[in-house]
């Protein structure tokens, strides 16, 4: 089961979790057709913004305000979103890593908005997105140190550890997706002024990109305050 946790949708009204679980993916070899729209995105941005116009895009400012929110400093804590953008207007194109990684950050350039994801093979019970409680542990992606989570940030969690710090800001080792992975959760976030609207066809596109260069069987959802759970 994955859930958002009601006091989280309490506390950032508007919240929107688009998810998208697949089964059964082949994330084998590379995709030249998905590094020629994450090479088209970037173009895209890089003639739509600078540095200074970026930050005071609205989509960009609610994550920083959340970030703020939970104690976080944005200038050395960038939502996942805001850190693709800055790399690529600092002329840093994204680097392969694999077909289901590589097809998340395109969307994520493509709308705006974060988008992560966990190999569900190595997830221990539930994921369930909450606040810190501060004594849970986190290995960093690419890294062996531990980590533990700051009291009162943002996390998606597992019954034994931290899957994603302070909310989308830095994903775990445990959990990283590889060519290897077949079965696999796609999450993507949305804050106002993203609605419910463009969250259904941001999953839509996702979904489909991952079904077309990845195959297996697809389930999506949207969750809000309505319905704010859903099976994995």
């Amino acid at each position: 089961m994955f859930k958002v946790l009601p006091e989280v949708l309490e506390a950032f009204p508007g919240l929107r979790v688009g998810t998208v679980v697949v089964k059964g993916i082949d994330n084998r070899g590379a995709c030249p057709e998905i590094w020629h729209l994450i090479r088209k995105a970037q173009e895209d941005i890089r003639s739509r913004f600078d540095h200074e116009s970026l930050i005071h895009h609205a989509k960009i400012q609610s994550w920083r305000r959340a970030f703020i929110s939970f104690g976080a400093k944005p200038k050395r804590h960038r939502s996942s979103v805001e850190n693709l953008y800055v790399m690529t207007l600092d002329g840093r194109d994204l680097r392969p890593i694999n077909k289901i990684v590589d097809i998340y950050n395109y969307i994520s350039l493509k709308y705006m908005v974060p988008v992560g994801g966990d190999d569900l093979a190595k997830v221990d019970g539930d994921i369930v997105l909450r606040f810190a409680r501060g004594n849970e542990v986190f290995m960093p992606l690419g890294s062996d140190e531990v980590h533990t989570a700051r009291e009162g940030e943002v996390i998606y969690a597992d019954q034994n550890e931290v899957l994603c710090r302070r909310w989308n800001w830095r994903e775990s080792e445990k959990t990283k997706m590889t060519e290897q992975s077949q079965d696999v959760l796609l999450v993507s976030e949305g804050l106002p002024p993203v609605g419910g609207e463009e969250m259904e066809e941001i999953v839509k596109d996702l979904s489909q990109l991952v079904h077309k260069y990845c195959g297996g069987e697809v389930a999506s959802s949207v969750l809000s305050a309505g319905e704010c759970e859903c099976d994995l």
